[in-house]
């Protein structure tokens, strides 16, 4: 697929973004800060949008959408945007019965748990994804010099939610079936790995400058089963970009409860590694050297005194030093309780930090990454 040369990367509205600049392993303008789930329940506005609507609904309406995306780059003044979806749009998009139980998340109505079930699910239809490309073009527009953050599930996230019917705190029958059935567990990774991809493409086809895929639940596996088994479909995942000619955005991999795959990360196609909260910045700098690094506020701290919060987030800059180039987040999502307030506080104080100083050497002693597998 070649793209329009009005795409925002190709005609430089967002080539030169800090964001961009960050991902790429560049030293930024200014350390760019954006907030997983800023967008959403901690925003009054937001609140008021979505007040007794249904989430999937207002996921496939491409002017809710823009307004739900916008709504914390007006009032925080990040340095992205990431579009309002939900990971399990594509699966819903290729007609699997998926719907957002209020207080509990994604419920599938029928689990995949056999092969007979994966030999089921049916195709993702490209036209399926055209109100995702509405919402996209009417982003961008808006957006100008603000980089659009393109965003997909990972495949074992997606299967995980597939095979336990719903959110699960350890994903054991998902990790059973992994074991039981080798090969049904494969086929299911490479169809979520097929939708998440399609999603991500699509996306930035119309307009994102950036991609991030969620490893949601990797901190269930243990760091050989996710090489061996999981590793290569995340890799499927981020390569669907491979294709779109003339174009290259930077590529971001998050994992929760990722300390054991860390290095793997670049491996996969990742441009930059998102790290949660449980792993310093400089530590993580040991263990993928000359890679750009995301996060990792404690999500916890955002209700804690100013204060308290202030020496947080300016340790987490001084960590974040040890790496070409960070970009300032949470360590995961933003609580729903979260007053918005400390979030704007919070860019304002990273911003006038200014212009990041160089990298910082390196500790001694650094790990030799190890490919993930990606046949």
């Amino acid at each position: 697929m070649t793209l329009p040369p009005s795409h925002p990367i190709l005609d430089g509205r967002t080539t030169d973004a800090p964001l961009v600049r960050a991902y790429r392993g560049q030293l930024p303008q200014r350390t760019p800060v954006w907030f997983m789930r800023q967008a959403g329940r901690s925003l009054p506005e937001y609140r008021e949008l979505r007040a007794g609507g249904d989430m999937l609904a207002a996921c496939l309406d491409p002017a809710m959408v823009t307004e739900i995306t916008l709504q914390p780059v007006r009032r925080h003044g990040v340095d992205a945007a990431i579009l309002f979806s939900d990971i399990v749009i594509p699966v819903l998009l290729a007609g699997v019965d998926v719907s957002i139980v209020p207080g509990r998340g994604p419920v599938f109505a029928t689990p995949v748990r056999t092969a007979a079930d994966v030999a089921a699910l049916p195709t993702l239809e490209d036209d399926a994804l055209e109100p995702i490309r509405q919402a996209v073009a009417l982003l961008v527009a808006e957006l100008g010099a603000t980089p659009l953050i393109a965003f997909a599930g990972a495949p074992f996230t997606l299967a995980s939610y597939m095979v336990e019917g719903g959110p699960s705190k350890d994903q054991m029958r998902a990790r059973t079936l992994m074991m039981s059935d080798p090969q049904a567990w494969s086929a299911l990774l490479d169809w979520c790995a097929g939708v998440s991809g399609a999603f991500l493409r699509a996306q930035v086809a119309a307009g994102a400058s950036a991609a991030q895929v969620f490893d949601s639940w990797v901190g269930s596996l243990s760091r050989e089963t996710w090489r061996t088994s999981v590793a290569r479909h995340t890799a499927r995942t981020f390569a669907a970009l491979d294709g779109l000619e003339g174009l290259s955005v930077p590529r971001v991999h998050f994992g929760l409860g990722s300390a054991s795959i860390l290095d793997l990360a670049p491996g996969l196609g990742a441009d930059a590694v998102g790290v949660d909260w449980r792993t310093p910045l400089d530590e993580a700098a040991r263990i993928v050297p000359g890679w750009p690094l995301q996060g990792n506020i404690d999500p916890a701290v955002l209700g804690a005194p100013w204060e308290v919060v202030e020496a947080h987030v300016l340790d987490v800059l001084r960590r974040g030093r040890f790496a070409p180039a960070h970009v300032l987040n949470l360590g995961h999502g933003v609580p729903p309780e979260t007053d918005p307030t400390v979030l704007t506080r919070i860019v304002e104080l990273v911003h006038a930090q200014g212009a990041p100083i160089a990298a910082a050497p390196v500790h001694a002693g650094a790990q030799v990454r190890e490919e993930a597998p990606t046949a």
